[in-house]
């Protein structure tokens, strides 16, 4: 490889990557401006936003950043105001989904958003559809490495949380939302770090897809991710590495 398009190559890599970044940082910082204007400024006395922010730090998004998107929240600065809006759906072979939105223009959304099910084979459907095949879980996941099960899953219970799972790379401990924030503060005070704490839709059963109709319910995920105005993106597909394969 000759070294300009060596350097052609990595060019285009860097540009997938921070536009990947940009998109990520773009997610975060709307959902701080939400949870700062329907709680509160302080993360302190707001859970949503203190987790929001946890999130934005993990992400290494710029503080300056980070403290703007807090102020507009709460009023301190001028600001575009977002509507938070949850669209309901099925993909190909009925393979559910949840859309979890921040948008400042609903009509806009949500033509996008049926437009992008249409493609895929699937359809948009009305509140309530497919809602009630999901359960409100908080979930911690802490790296297996150096880590003793017993003791996990003794100092897990103890805080509260319902299960510990255990998948050989890494702890899943699963809790009701109401205990939440007590479990993630027992385990963080217990010297446990979490490579991810977030309270999210959890599907009660998966649902097996194969070949095309599984590589089109793939394609709508990969969709509706890749879209500015979702933040986050629930289904019930049952993961088979095969579907992620090009």
């Amino acid at each position: 490889m000759s070294g300009h398009s060596k350097w052609s190559t990595i060019k285009h890599k860097k540009a997938r990557v921070d536009a990947a970044r940009g998109k990520l940082f773009s997610k975060l910082i709307k959902e701080i401006t939400v949870a700062a204007r329907v709680g509160g400024g302080d993360p302190d006395g707001n859970p949503r936003l203190r987790l929001a922010v946890d999130k934005a730090k993990a992400a290494n998004l710029p503080n300056d950043n980070l403290e703007r998107a807090i102020k507009r929240g709460s009023g301190e600065l001028e600001g575009v105001t977002y509507e938070e809006r949850t669209y309901e759906g099925y993909g190909p072979d009925g393979v559910a989904f949840v859309v979890e939105c921040l948008t400042d223009n609903t009509n806009r959304t949500v033509a996008e958003i049926r437009n992008m099910f249409g493609k895929c084979g699937g359809n948009l459907g009305t509140d309530g559809s497919v809602a009630w095949m999901f359960d409100l879980k908080g979930q911690i996941s802490i790296p297996a490495e150096g880590v003793d099960e017993d003791e996990l899953m003794m100092e897990a219970l103890e805080a509260g949380a319902d299960d510990v799972e255990n998948d050989g790379d890494s702890f899943t401990i699963s809790t009701e939302p109401a205990v939440f924030d007590a479990v993630v503060a027992a385990l963080a005070s217990a010297g446990y770090t979490a490579e991810s704490a977030e309270v999210t839709k959890v599907p009660q059963t998966t649902k097996a897809v194969e070949g095309a109709s599984g590589k089109q319910v793939v394609r709508l995920w990969e969709m509706l991710e890749d879209h500015d105005d979702v933040q986050n993106v629930h289904h019930n597909l049952e993961f088979d590495a095969a579907l992620m394969d090009d």
